[in-house]
């Protein structure tokens, strides 16, 4: 596994080492050990996920105040635009954000620590996005940034219409009220 290092601290790009030939490929999804070595982290997982959404839904930028969820976000079918917010008002890089193409061809994954916002946008005409919770799911305790908040000027991909929102999504806060 190659873990790079993204503008964000703390947050890693991981690249599986993945074996193929003409019958398909395997790869290692998730190995704790290696996981916790490559990113100098010590992360427990509690929960695992699975959605699938079609193209031009957008999802997110999720965070919860209060059981914060580090999530190690992977796509096993399809192709979506993975964004990650620093909201940690601590942060050298508060306020940042970066993003990521995930895709079922590419493999690749994206940690996100506890304290980040996440969302993502369908690329593909659908995508299965499946991701791990280092803490439980807290609806109570569950907040959303609106996806096109002007401080952060998130570089989404280009998409045919307004993106497909969830009312609770359409509804998110603006950045400086999170």
């Amino acid at each position: 596994m190659k873990a790079s290092r993204c503008k964000i601290a703390d947050v890693f790009l991981i690249e599986p080492k993945v074996f193929g030939d003409e019958r398909g490929f395997f790869y290692e999804s998730f190995n704790q050990k290696v996981f916790n070595e490559a990113t100098g982290a010590q992360w427990s997982f509690v929960q695992d996920n699975h959605s699938k959404s079609s193209q031009g839904v957008l999802r997110g930028l999720h965070y919860q105040i209060v059981q914060p969820q580090g999530k190690l976000v992977r796509v096993v079918s399809g192709e979506v635009f993975d964004v990650a917010v620093d909201i940690r008002k601590d942060s050298p890089t508060y306020g940042q954000w970066v993003g990521e193409i995930l895709s079922g061809t590419n493999h690749r994954q994206l940690w996100v620590p506890p304290g980040l916002a996440h969302g993502f946008l369908v690329l593909s005409e659908s995508a299965e996005f499946l991701y791990k919770t280092t803490d439980y799911y807290a609806p109570a305790h569950e907040r959303c940034i609106v996806w096109n908040d002007p401080t952060l000027g998130i570089a989404w991909p280009s998409i045919q219409a307004e993106p497909k929102l969830s009312a609770k999504d359409a509804a998110g806060i603006a950045f400086v009220d999170a």
